[in-house]
């Protein structure tokens, strides 16, 4: 199959961001010839990179031409090939007022999406959506025994408490640097890998999907040599992710517009189960998740929000909440029930 197109991907109902990286480029760019002070040099006059990567060089955002020169690089993505935003690379290492500049002049030609690789909060004044490292590095010490199951949790306290709440969070378990540095999300997780691909699907904020976790995945890529995903064909969680997808889809309940609500749910296994209601007028959205490598014979939910009759999302089995038996979680299992 060839490459698709923004105009293809647009007609099959996708919208197409591309990845922006502002702060350095390559060592061979040819603004390194044509326009040398775009960058910055050390004390021998040489170029480089503050951060101490040696695969590339850094550019310099005092000089006002270079800035107007990378926003017109900008816009000939938007004009030219009509994409619908930008992910813009490790964007805290680029002074905000570029970013404020850039999205003023480049969303007077169309409304676009701005996602923004930082946890800096500063950036949502220009940024729709900023990555959550500190839930991902905290998910992989917990797994690790490093850090306890309340602790973790004290994060998506901070989250709300720190973050307005129209600054939206991105959740996932890998991506392309945590996949080639610090391992699949396998190595970190272990059986506990979906769990917390339902929490990144149906907590406040979007989830991120990356290559091959449908199939899924088990190699790390390399980073800097061309490394393909080992396609088997068979692709055992394309139904897993295709119903929470859906979901997310369809109810309202889980909409990112700031009109659903969250709820935390007590449970009789607080220590271990981590469960969440999610609320858009009488649309619902039940998740119990279990935190742990111990199952539950059985648990319940303390909470009188909890009744009626609930759709589990993955078997389509209807739970009568009034009638309720005691419910089950095998280690580190799941439910999202739908009312």
């Amino acid at each position: 199959m060839g490459a698709t197109t923004p105009a293809q991907a647009h007609a099959l109902g996708f919208k197409v961001i591309i990845d922006w990286v502002a702060n350095h480029t390559g060592p061979d760019h040819w603004w390194t010839k044509e326009h040398p002070n775009y960058y910055i040099r050390n004390a021998q006059g040489n170029f480089y990179d503050r951060n101490g990567w040696h695969d590339v060089i850094d550019l310099n955002f005092y000089n006002n031409h270079m800035r107007q020169d990378m926003i017109a690089a900008m816009k000939f993505w938007i004009t030219e090939c009509n994409i619908d935003g930008f992910r813009c690379d490790m964007a805290h290492l680029v002074p905000l007022d570029f970013w404020r500049t850039a999205r003023i002049t480049l969303d007077a030609i169309k409304p676009l999406f701005w996602l923004a690789e930082t946890e800096t909060l500063l950036y949502h004044q220009v940024f729709d959506v900023s990555y959550t490292w500190t839930w991902m590095h905290q998910t992989e010490k917990y797994f690790k025994g490093l850090v306890y199951f309340p602790e973790l949790l004290r994060t998506l306290d901070q989250y709300k408490a720190n973050f307005p709440p129209e600054a939206l969070r991105l959740y996932f378990t890998t991506n392309h640097d945590e996949n080639s540095w610090n391992g699949t999300e396998y190595e970190k997780y272990g059986a506990g890998a979906l769990m917390l691909a339902v929490f990144s699907c149906t907590w406040e904020g979007l989830p991120l999907i990356y290559s091959g976790q449908e199939m899924p995945n088990f190699k790390r890529l390399k980073f800097f040599e061309k490394d393909t995903i080992e396609w088997t064909g068979s692709y055992e969680l394309h139904v897993f992710y295709k119903a929470l997808l859906q979901l997310r889809k369809t109810n309202p309940a889980l909409s990112i517009d700031g009109t659903a609500l969250t709820y935390r749910i007590k449970t009789s296994a607080d220590g271990q189960v981590f469960s969440y209601l999610r609320r858009k007028g009488d649309r619902e959205v039940l998740m119990a998740l279990n935190f742990s490598s111990s199952p539950l014979a059985h648990f319940e939910f303390m909470d009188d929000r909890i009744k009626g009759s609930y759709r589990n999302i993955f078997n389509n089995l209807i739970i009568d909440m009034d009638r309720m038996k005691p419910l089950t979680l095998q280690a580190w299992d799941y439910q999202v029930l739908e009312k």
